[in-house]
């Protein structure tokens, strides 16, 4: 067995209702202030309401950060450190989608009065370093995992995204409630889920960091988030069904926190960065074209996916690898999004753009179980188009 190194949250609480555990949480240290790091909509469908019960009953001072956009660029993460910083707090809670999860680790570091760093000194692989403040992430989605990686996806420019990877933004609690998921759109429900699938699927064929502990979660999260999309697609009011996307969600993330993720993020962000596709619906825009490109490299694995979902499935490696990824297209094709990028008004003159662009990627491609080229990219691009 090859050598690897395994990361993650230590403290994470699972269970409709969890929430209400952060009473007796925040407690436990003399904080002076806390910082809730959200978006608008969580505030104008006042889903932070409970959090603030429970910060109003043991009197802790707090302040709220809600200016947090989809996919955020970095005027809008030093706003966030800057606010942070006035207002003097102490920890950092981080409520919503991963754009919000993401800005609130960032914040945690940025605004520890003892922190030299600035965020340009953040970006890439363990740059990042100590001191942060104490962090606590309370996913409202089931998809990105954010709540339990130590990652961070910044917009640097008009179309390009960096991150910043580091073990310091492994947050000190999660708190995974579904009550928080429960009136989430169909189309947000679908394709978060389809992230989290995703994580999964590339946590199981990472190239170089594939291991035991990973390949395990990846599984489990698989298995789970194959059961219960169609449920939540279904009815968006079955708790039960909540709780297991973000539960899934939630091990894909510490699956791809260790195991990184590849091509279909790759390919991913360039639709995002230049058309503002979210995250999850680009990655499901790309999703079986990589797969099919993988294939030659990837077919044993794949294949042991299609048995762990299916335990009555037989057949050749190559047929169980063909029937694993018409089993992922049968989930997009239910998923309710739109899949080609013609009906999406993405002109074709720019999927070269989008294949050259995805080439900057390298952090992720290096992970990818076949080598992909710019013309392999541009090449997936056009088997998506119409």
């Amino acid at each position: 067995m090859s050598h690897f190194q395994f990361q993650t949250v230590s403290n994470i609480i699972s269970g409709l209702g969890s929430i209400y555990e952060l009473n007796a949480l925040l407690q436990q240290q003399p904080y002076k202030k806390l910082l809730l790091v959200t978006d608008a909509g969580m505030i104008q469908q006042q889903l932070h309401l409970p959090i603030i019960e429970i910060l109003e009953s043991i009197h802790l001072p707090y302040a709220i950060y809600s200016n947090v956009q989809a996919d955020p660029a970095e005027h809008i993460v030093l706003d966030a450190v800057q606010f942070a910083k006035n207002e003097k707090v102490d920890l950092v809670l981080g409520f919503g989608g991963g754009s919000s999860l993401d800005v609130a680790k960032i914040i945690a570091v940025l605004a520890h009065p003892e922190q030299r760093q600035s965020l340009q000194d953040l970006y890439g692989v363990n740059q990042a370093k100590a001191p942060r403040l104490p962090l606590v992430l309370v996913p409202t989605t089931a998809g990105t995992g954010s709540e339990v990686t130590p990652i961070s996806i910044v917009t640097t420019g008009e179309t390009t995204k960096t991150g910043i990877v580091a073990p310091i933004l492994f947050a000190d609690i999660a708190i995974l409630d579904a009550t928080f998921t429960q009136n989430l759109p169909a189309h947000i429900t679908a394709a978060t889920g389809i992230d989290a699938m995703v994580h999964a699927i590339e946590a199981y064929t990472s190239k170089i960091k594939k291991n035991p502990y990973a390949d395990m979660l990846a599984k489990q999260a698989l298995r789970l988030l194959n059961k219960n999309l169609s449920v939540v697609l279904a009815d968006g009011q079955n708790l039960e069904a909540r709780q297991n996307m973000l539960v899934g969600s939630m091990l894909a993330g510490q699956a791809f926190a260790n195991a990184p993720v590849a091509a279909v993020h790759a390919l991913a962000y360039p639709l995002g960065g230049h058309f503002h596709i979210s995250h999850g619906h680009s990655n499901a825009l790309v999703l079986t074209e990589v797969l099919k490109f993988n294939a030659p490299n990837a077919k044993q694995l794949y294949a042991e996916l299609m048995c762990w979902l299916d335990p009555k499935s037989t057949g050749s490696t190559d047929g169980l690898c063909d029937l694993f990824i018409d089993h992922m297209q049968n989930h997009l094709d239910k998923s309710g999004l739109v899949l080609k990028l013609k009906d999406l008004n993405i002109p074709e003159q720019m999927l070269q753009q989008l294949a050259s662009d995805a080439m900057l990627q390298t952090r992720l491609l290096q992970n990818n179980p076949r080598e992909l080229t710019e013309q392999d990219a541009e090449q997936i691009y056009q088997a998506i188009y119409v």
